[in-house]
């Protein structure tokens, strides 16, 4: 598993654009997670799948919730990561309003999961290779902090929590 003061794997994640921009066309686009994370303060949630209870309900809603509060505590960008394809991701960012505050990361193959040491066997949930549910803050490509849940529990991965270890440091 990926420690505190250690650099991002290399990885690419895909994000459906909604929106055509420079250096994106509309639909999925592929990022490259080292340069995406440069020179940025970044949080990086994962969690086992979208349009699942306590990840819609709870996960994602809070980090919307609470984005104006982690801009101002120096945050530059918010990245939700699933192990679900951009399609999904897009889509389910659009049910929970995350635009211009969460970017949802698919990690489809779980790529990045896998290199960061955060994968979990759901297998016999139907759900295949997952994320385990998580957050790191990460500045310039490097892990400041990680906080990892026990499986079940959603006590130190949420926005608030994440919030209150930048607001100590």
């Amino acid at each position: 598993m990926i420690k505190q003061g250690e650099t991002l794997p290399e990885a690419t994640l895909f994000e459906f654009v909604e929106d055509a921009r420079e250096g994106c066309t509309l639909g999925p686009n592929s990022f490259d997670v080292r340069k995406e994370a440069a020179g940025k303060r970044v949080v990086i949630f994962g969690l086992p799948g979208a349009f699942t209870p306590t990840c819609s309900a709870k996960h994602v809603p809070g980090y919307v919730e609470h984005f104006d509060a982690l801009r101002a505590a120096g945050v530059d960008e918010i990245w939700c990561v699933s192990v679900n394809d951009a399609f999904v991701m897009g889509a389910w960012g659009r049910d929970q309003r995350t635009s211009g505050k969460v970017r949802m990361m698919a990690d489809g193959s779980a790529a990045l999961t896998r290199a960061l040491g955060l994968e979990q066997d759901l297998s016999a949930r139907g759900m295949g290779i997952r994320s385990q549910r998580y957050a790191m803050v990460v500045d310039d490509g490097v892990v400041k902090t990680l906080h990892v849940e026990a499986p079940g529990k959603f006590e130190v991965s949420d926005a608030a929590s994440i919030l209150a270890t930048l607001t100590r440091a």
